[in-house]
């Protein structure tokens, strides 16, 4: 049976396991800041990406350290951040245990970008994501109704926080990537 002669502390926080990188490489919105009805409809995050690090030179402001009034080096991360594209929205209603999703809206039209986040193999697809809604809002439009509008007016009567579904524009960022990132925000 092996033992260890004498005690030690263990090395490293067991908060961090498994040390291996991540299956989902985009953060989570734990908490979303406390809707004020006073101000304007305004979105509340953005998704971006880490194209790289350097270093900067600056003043440290912070009186009774050492450092104060003298220069230091420090890292940054250079990060990229092309437009995003509001493709939809999300409406919810309040119950006792949380906000409850009423009714979610898409556009008419959506980029192949978003397309191939609902595929797995999108060569190896028939890509048929979306088609029937496309035809559906085609249809309301012919016929001179603005398409959706029942949905729109029932997430207008009913919702208390309507959340924009958006995502980015993965092909102006050279990272070899086609695929969309998706974000409710």
């Amino acid at each position: 049976m092996s033992h260890r002669k004498f005690e030690r502390p263990r090395h490293g926080s067991l908060g961090f396991l498994p040390r291996k990188r991540t299956k989902h490489h985009h953060g989570k919105i734990k908490s979303f800041p406390k809707d004020d009805s006073s101000k304007p409809p305004h979105l509340t995050a953005f998704m971006s990406y880490k194209a790289g690090m350097t270093h900067i030179v600056r003043d440290v402001d912070r009186p009774g350290s050492k450092l104060h009034k003298k220069e230091v080096a420090e890292a940054v991360s250079v990060v990229e951040a092309p437009p995003m594209i509001v493709v939809g929205f999300v409406g919810y209603v309040e119950t006792p245990r949380g906000l409850r999703a009423l009714t979610t809206v898409w556009a008419g039209h959506l980029s192949e970008e978003v397309k191939r986040r609902f595929y797995k193999a999108w060569h190896k697809s028939k890509q048929k994501a979306f088609t029937k809604y496309q035809k559906r809002w085609s249809e309301a439009s012919k016929a001179d109704a603005s398409p959706m509008a029942a949905e729109i007016d029932r997430a207008k009567k009913y919702c208390q926080v309507i959340r924009a579904i958006c995502h980015t524009q993965v092909s102006k960022v050279k990272i070899g990537q086609k695929k969309a990132h998706i974000k409710e925000i």
